[in-house]
């Protein structure tokens, strides 16, 4: 996957947007101004795609114990957050789009009501 198809997917969803909050090389996809995944631009320009995603904090666990590629990542809560390795191929285009879909939905899932009827109204 290039970082174009996970800009466009992660666009589709609903109301959701890109930015760079933090610096010119992190790229943050949001749903109504709350994150759920980040790209390290300049690991993608070395050859090092990954992307980092919000998690259930068992699917964390079970998550990085099945697959080398899913850990840990710098910056961002273990308990709630995985980097994933895309350059390695371990993980196939569809789990990789499923586990995007679970961040979003995470994050949805943790809004506010009043959020959440914003988002169901747009």
């Amino acid at each position: 996957m290039n970082i174009e198809q996970i800009r466009n997917y992660c666009l589709s969803k609903k109301a959701s947007t890109d930015e760079f909050p933090f610096d010119e090389n992190t790229l943050v996809f949001k749903v109504l101004g709350k994150m759920f995944l980040m790209a390290p631009l300049n690991r993608w320009e070395q050859g090092e795609a990954t992307i980092t995603v919000k998690c259930a904090p068992e699917y964390t666990q079970e998550l990085r114990e099945q697959y080398e590629s899913i850990y840990a990542g710098p910056y961002v809560s273990n308990k709630h957050w995985n980097t994933i390795d895309l350059y390695k191929g371990e993980l196939q285009p569809p789990f990789v789009l499923s586990l995007i879909d679970h961040s979003y939905n995470m994050v949805v899932k943790g809004m506010t009501k009043k959020m959440r009827e914003t988002l169901s109204n747009l």
